[in-house]
């Protein structure tokens, strides 16, 4: 049975570094560049120029990561709710330029809310209700060009919910996204379960992974290997999953991604 085939999470300084790495393979890849509001508020086309022309030859899954600094999709502010939309749609302009077919968003559950979100019957619908203001737009947006939205735990604590969430937005281009590393901060600092329970809750709407370990008391953003999460139970239950989810190293490291491939790879686990 093959292994899975490991990508990575670069942006434009450190892909130079990583090409001949990412071509031998067409590995997948997510630009790490178009979160940033300064960037989307000016002339970002110039540097998704840059990397377009790095890329040449590149033809595997290119995906972004999606503007996320300062607001939360579930802003109970209208105008919020319209600053939010407008920012994710700067963010789907950068993907269509760059051709792109996935925009990883974050989850609007926090630790807060697991234990108060029940509190009012109506709550869970009408974050619900909120979130769809904020992203009716972007969905049809991302229909149009082909690009699927990926839904990541943050601080989430029960991992049905995200997905709750993904299939209540009904539409063929939104699922979720795995943080490892978020999800071990969840178990071990606030009572969350396994990573690889994640992996399982979410099952084939799972489409995009972020591999990165910690100790579980922050978010660290370590080569696998680093930290204590148990890699083997993580891919055993990747391995169920018929979805092919990306499986992206998302490093604060850029120069460690080829020891976290190796490491993920010495354990029979991924190439």
């Amino acid at each position: 049975m093959s292994k899975p085939v490991l990508g990575a999470a670069l942006s434009i300084k450190s892909i130079p570094a990583h090409r001949d790495w990412l071509l031998e393979r067409q590995r997948d890849l997510e630009i790490q560049d178009f979160f940033r509001a300064d960037l989307l508020e000016s002339d970002w086309r110039a540097t998704a120029g840059e990397i377009k022309q790095m890329l040449a030859g590149y033809t595997g899954r290119l995906g972004i990561h999606g503007p996320f600094w300062g607001f939360k999709i579930d802003s109970h502010d209208p105008m919020i709710r319209q600053a939010v939309t407008k920012r994710l749609l700067q963010g789907l302009d950068a993907a269509e330029f760059l051709g792109a077919t996935q925009m990883v968003i974050h989850s609007p559950f926090t630790t807060w809310d697991h234990n108060n979100l029940d509190l009012y019957p109506d709550n869970r619908g009408n974050l619900v209700e909120r979130v769809k203001a904020t992203l009716a737009e972007v969905i049809a947006r991302a229909e149009t060009i082909g690009c699927e939205i990926v839904i990541e735990n943050i601080e989430d604590k029960d991992p049905r919910d995200r997905v709750r969430l993904a299939k209540a937005l009904e539409s063929s281009k939104v699922r979720v996204s795995l943080d490892t590393g978020h999800a071990n901060y969840a178990h071990v600092s606030t009572g969350a379960p396994p990573v690889d329970y994640y992996v399982e809750t979410a099952g084939d709407m799972l489409t995009h992974v972020h591999l990165q370990d910690t100790d579980g008391f922050a978010d660290r953003h370590w080569a696998p290997g680093e930290g204590n999460i148990p890699w083997i139970a993580v891919f055993r239950a990747l391995g169920r999953l018929t979805s092919n989810p990306r499986l992206i190293l998302e490093l604060r490291n850029h120069d460690d991604i080829r020891k976290g491939a190796a490491h993920l790879a010495a354990l029979g686990l991924a190439e």
